[in-house]
């Protein structure tokens, strides 16, 4: 369990402002944009997983998942999943991303397919998409592409039960 204490909404508040902000962080001006998230880092206090999740985001958006893995990986053993549920849920995919990019989706697999059967928010079809690509990058192509479909079968006008009876033959054929 985390042991830190709260952060105060201000503090989440001026976070959520900086990440608004970055898209006027051009390449080059990229190490301005993670000092700007140091700063707030900084204001944590020792042992938060915060910290290191949004120094992991600020390194991973900027092009370095190399340098934001073991960040992410810092952030979940501290606690950030029972810190923010939401926010551990997000490290786990962008985690598995930064491992697929980095040549190693196989524990990307591994890291989101319990997220599979985790309770069910906002960020379910990011996890399928991600997983869809680590499953992809390892070679199973049509499980991934089953896990696509039928996260995409909810969202269409017509055909979703016909998409999603799709999505599970790829990986399940009817005798």
């Amino acid at each position: 369990m985390c042991e830190s204490p709260p952060v105060n909404e201000n503090w989440e508040d001026r976070v959520a402002a900086a990440w608004a902000t970055f898209d006027d962080y051009p390449e080059e001006r990229a190490h301005e944009f993670r000092a700007l998230i140091d700063a707030l880092v900084a204001e944590l206090p020792d042992g938060s997983p915060l910290g290191p999740f949004e120094q992991a985001c600020a390194w991973d958006s900027t092009g370095h998942s190399d340098k934001a893995v073991p960040l992410y990986r810092e952030a979940l053993a501290r606690g950030l999943s029972e810190a923010s549920r939401y926010k551990g849920r997000r490290a786990k995919i962008q985690l598995s991303s930064s491992l697929r990019n980095t040549g190693e989706p196989e524990e990307g697999v591994k890291l989101l397919t319990p997220e599979l059967d985790a309770p069910s928010d906002e960020l379910d079809d990011a996890v399928r998409a991600c997983l869809a690509l680590c499953l992809s990058s390892t070679g199973r192509d049509r499980e991934g592409l089953s896990l696509v479909l039928g996260a995409l079968a909810p969202h269409l006008p017509r055909y979703q039960r016909s998409m999603a009876n799709y999505a599970r033959l790829l990986v399940d054929p009817e005798e």
